[in-house]
């Protein structure tokens, strides 16, 4: 205290010189019909712009809570597709009850760590088997195919991902659904893969979408790419497709993870079946 009063002692001529000003400026302002609109309409700006800036900032600062709020809705309404149902009863000529029921069900989660420039490339993703994820899952986003579930740990999980030499996934063309499979480019490019094993009787096109099938981990539809070239396969037999790949791979900020709930049932009795083999 001892200390402010030495100091508004010694500069106790500015002070007074600063108490003046201000008051000459409020009775000028105030008394003059002209300068006050004017001095209002400079703060109104000043202000709105002051305020126009803070939104922007909070805006920015809320989109985390936007993007999460976004891939949970987006979950939901994957959860809510027909796509992600199977028919549990014979149709009838007359129908009064719901026929289907749920076989897919998808767990949002958001990326944590992604490569995309090394020949086996993975993702780590925020959610484990707390949340329901198990080995085996494919995961997709709104783009379309990303992998799937490779390493599972309480609350996180590692996804190979599509672009990876191992990754194959059951495809087919999205028009007359013949069947393939889908494969990464042999020269590393994140934006381009393989349709392989194609019927020659196909007759793609240049642009035509290619789709995951019904036999892959995925519900039948789910986007993979878009035909880009074609190429046939020595002999003739079948077609060999490059493909423009949907997801931008390098840009995944949130995915799903896809439950089967037919896949336990399906990997069991396909076994038993080799077994009798």
């Amino acid at each position: 205290m001892r200390n402010l009063l030495i100091f508004i002692t010694k500069y106790n001529a500015f002070f007074l010189f600063l108490i003046f000003e201000i008051s000459s400026l409020v009775i000028y302002i105030k008394y003059n019909s002209f300068q006050k609109a004017t001095f209002i309409s400079s703060t109104s700006k000043i202000t709105g712009s002051l305020y126009t800036q803070v939104n922007g900032l909070s805006s920015y600062l809320a989109l985390r809570e936007v993007n999460d709020s976004l891939a949970s809705e987006n979950a939901r309404l994957r959860n809510q597709l027909k796509t992600s149902f199977y028919v549990d009863t014979i149709a009838k000529r007359k129908v009064d009850d719901t026929i289907y029921k749920q076989q897919y069900t998808f767990i949002e989660a958001k990326v944590i760590n992604n490569s995309v420039n090394r020949s086996n490339n993975y993702i780590t993703i925020n959610r484990g088997s707390k949340q329901g994820v198990a080995k085996g899952m494919g995961v997709i986003c709104s783009s379309g195919l990303v992998g799937k579930v490779v390493f599972v740990g309480e609350h996180l999980s590692v996804v190979q991902s599509l672009l990876h030499k191992d990754s194959r996934f059951s495809a087919m063309l999205a028009k007359n659904k013949e069947i393939g499979y889908i494969e990464w480019s042999d020269d590393l490019d994140p934006h381009k893969g393989f349709l392989k094993d194609v019927s020659n009787n196909a007759q793609p096109t240049i642009g035509e979408g290619v789709v995951t099938s019904q036999y892959s981990l995925f519900p039948a539809g789910i986007p993979i790419g878009k035909v880009s070239n074609l190429h046939t396969k020595a002999g003739g037999f079948a077609l060999n497709m490059e493909v423009k790949l949907a997801v931008n791979f390098s840009k995944l900020q949130y995915v799903d993870v896809v439950i089967n709930k037919l896949a336990q049932e399906q990997a069991g009795l396909e076994a038993q079946q080799k077994k009798d083999e």
